[in-house]
């Protein structure tokens, strides 16, 4: 389901919350540009953004191999070579629905509670963010699509990855992926948004590869235009941005048994939220 009749009474209210504290934007000048992403439409919820984009021919059949990046060399600059990478690592962005992933999740017991309510009145409900809450809940693993997007003349947009637990077909999230240059930098990041209904949340991370063939994200949230999290929300034809205190970590590295495997890291402000662990197998 992609559309709901009524919408709640939160929804507003968190979208004026963050009209208040962000700033005017606007996306289709060259400085806010960087924040131009997919949202949904008023009553949508989930990937309703994708459908949209599938009604007009820009995305392809699913395929059992379709990567996040076509070639991570699209993220090369002047702290991240491609070519530094362990070839499992590299080929986990570029043919990601190859591989099958087990995942483990650890909240801090100080941040569970709060976890949990907005697992419930939020992430659940309007299919987005839903991260997982109960280590059972996660005990089957993840199913994972991708889907490639491209603009009318067939050149590649970004990805959408669509996550959904195995254990009850419940929708985790539906990302969208793409390389992007922040303002006054010549590093591309990593981009990922995700559609909210007259929104998102934008998520941008600096990559590096280390000296065994890891790759870490890293998204920092400290000051507007560079790397980490962004709410962006739309009114009338106006858009607002601000820039929480999360803060995301990512490393990507085989371990000695030669297992892909990823440590993800979930901060709010100092302080670790979450901690979440990937298994990864290719299966094809």
């Amino acid at each position: 389901m992609t559309r709901r009749p009524v919408t709640h009474v939160l929804d507003p209210m968190s979208r004026r919350w963050w009209r208040a504290v962000g700033r005017r934007v606007d996306p289709s000048t060259p400085e806010f540009a960087f924040l131009a992403a997919p949202h949904n439409e008023r009553h949508e919820i989930g990937d309703a953004w994708l459908h949209d984009y599938e009604k007009q021919g820009m995305v392809a059949q699913p395929s059992p191999t379709a990567g996040l990046f076509d070639d991570m060399a699209v993220l090369d600059g002047p702290d991240f070579h491609a070519a530094d990478l362990h070839p499992a690592v590299r080929d986990f962005y570029e043919q990601t629905g190859a591989w099958r992933m087990e995942v483990w999740s650890q909240w801090n017991p100080l941040f569970a509670p709060g976890g949990m309510a907005v697992a419930a009145l939020f992430g659940r409900r309007v299919e987005q963010l839903a991260l997982p809450t109960e280590p059972l809940s996660v005990s089957r693993g993840m199913s994972s699509e991708v889907r490639i997007v491209s603009d009318e003349s067939g050149r590649r947009q970004g990805a959408a990855w669509l996550r959904r637990l195995r254990l009850d077909d419940s929708a985790v999230y539906s990302g969208f992926y793409r390389s992007a240059v922040l303002p006054g930098r010549h590093q591309p990041h990593v981009a990922v948004s995700f559609p909210l209904e007259l929104g998102n949340i934008h998520v941008f991370l600096a990559p590096r590869a280390e000296a065994d063939g890891a790759l870490t994200l890293t998204s920092r949230s400290q000051r507007f235009g560079e790397d980490g999290a962004y709410v962006s929300v739309l009114f009338g034809d106006e858009w607002y941005a601000a820039q929480p205190p999360l803060r995301e970590s990512f490393r990507v590295y085989v371990d000695d048994e030669g297992v892909l495997r990823t440590d993800h890291e979930l901060k709010v402000g100092r302080f670790r939220a979450l901690r979440l662990h990937y298994r990864l197998e290719r299966h094809s």
